[in-house]
């Protein structure tokens, strides 16, 4: 389920620039066009981040990206209700409520949603259940889109792997697959084995990072091993750049994690 689309290129998570946004610094136009500016050739939305999902907008944002060359890859969506809830009607308003973003990530020619999947965590069995329904149903509207439905560990039970992966193989579409991340994993998990193990369904790849060395590597997470991981399971899409240091300037972070990859991909 890896996408097989050439070499890997970079593309920036717009939460990296979370801090510009909320000080009203930088808006979603402004997002593409750093994006264009920084060399990066696609771009993640973030579903809170759109001042209006009203067509007119969309199709401004598309043709502003299109001429700056920049692909808009997916959205993250977040505060849409909990997908695994153990209300049967909480949860399948949930994936109703996502329905939008579909709507929203075809218009502008994206190639996936992101999901979270949350609720009671007491019982992982009837937990997995749950989310697979309200997957299934999202799934079903997604249809005929061409529209993946992604997700990522991202907290709670979606950070085990191996629950995870059980949930992907207990949904059985193809379109269902994951974003693995290089961090939001519980402390003393071994990060690098929890990826490997996302990678066989992965539809992209957020390249968290917090600092830097003053040899430019990342100081928490060897990103030369996770790129392995990513290559050695034939993923070849986009790897996007998701800064949450707090030393560096967002700008900054994101041309520390830039020069890293690109330094990795020679």
């Amino acid at each position: 389920m890896t996408q097989q689309s050439g070499s890997l290129q970079l593309s920036l998570a717009a939460w990296s620039v979370h801090r510009m946004f909320f000080n009203r610094e930088l808006d979603q136009l402004g997002m593409v066009r750093l994006c264009a500016e920084l060399g990066l050739s696609g771009f993640e939305m973030v579903n809170t981040f759109f001042p209006s999902p009203q067509y007119l907008y969309l199709q401004w944002l598309r043709s502003e990206a299109d001429q700056l060359g920049v692909r808009l890859l997916l959205i993250m969506c977040d505060a849409e209700g909990e997908m695994a809830a153990a209300d049967r009607g909480e949860r399948l308003q949930a994936a109703v409520n996502h329905r939008k973003w579909v709507d929203v990530a075809a218009v502008l020619g994206c190639h996936s949603i992101r999901c979270n999947v949350r609720g009671d965590e007491s019982d992982p069995a009837a937990m997995r259940e749950r989310a697979a329904e309200s997957l299934r149903a999202l799934l079903e509207y997604a249809e005929g889109s061409g529209l993946h439905v992604l997700i990522e560990n991202h907290g709670g039970l979606s950070s085990d792997p191996d629950w995870l992966v059980s949930l992907i193989e207990l949904v059985g579409d193809p379109r269902l697959g994951t974003l693995p991340d290089f961090g939001n994993f519980p402390e003393g998990t071994d990060r690098y084995s929890a990826v490997e193990k996302m990678m066989p369904y992965a539809r992209g790849v957020s390249a968290k990072c917090y600092d830097f060395d003053s040899a430019g590597n990342e100081t928490t997470i060897d990103f030369a091993r996770m790129l392995e991981i990513a290559r050695a399971a034939g993923y070849s899409g986009y790897v996007g750049i998701e800064y949450e240091g707090e030393r560096l300037a967002e700008r900054e972070g994101i041309l520390a994690a830039k020069g890293l990859l690109e330094r990795l991909l020679r």
